[in-house]
């Protein structure tokens, strides 16, 4: 994304454009290697059915870091992404449907930056939320006279 948000541009009520991603296999065994999260369940389909799953599991922080990428694309280049909490609250499985999203719940100037406070989610393609959260970003103001 190469448009960059402004504190101005957001309003309470405000949508985060909900993003779609499907997570692979191949991306589960990169992200274990990359993390040194050897657990099984996250590449070795036996294994994770063994303990009572129904296919291998997407890691939870994984899930966080594409709701971080979500947020990081809708604040544009000179955004920053202060804060990102969240609750893992259900399983997410590779090839589902996955989408981030997020609503605007507060916004403030404070020591001259634009403060913005969010809440966000990752939901299943059936609404279900498996992923609820709370996010600061900080958004350039414009500038006067643009």
């Amino acid at each position: 994304m190469t448009d960059q948000l402004f504190f101005e541009d957001v309003t309470v009520g405000d949508t985060i454009p909900p993003v779609s991603e499907r997570v692979s296999n191949s991306q589960l065994f990169f992200f274990s290697a990359a993390t040194y999260n050897g657990h099984r369940i996250h590449y070795d389909l036996p294994y994770a059915q063994s303990e009572g799953h129904p296919t291998i599991i997407v890691h939870g922080p994984l899930q966080s870091a594409l709701l971080a990428k979500t947020l990081r694309n809708w604040v544009g280049p000179r955004g920053r992404l202060l804060r990102l909490r969240t609750q893992n609250r259900a399983s997410a499985f590779p090839d589902e449907q996955l989408i981030f999203g997020g609503r605007v719940s507060a916004a403030r100037i404070e020591a001259g930056e634009g403060i913005v406070e969010c809440e966000v989610w990752e939901q299943k393609e059936d609404g279900r939320v498996i992923i609820p959260g709370s996010a600061t970003v900080q958004l350039p103001l414009r500038p006067t006279g643009a």
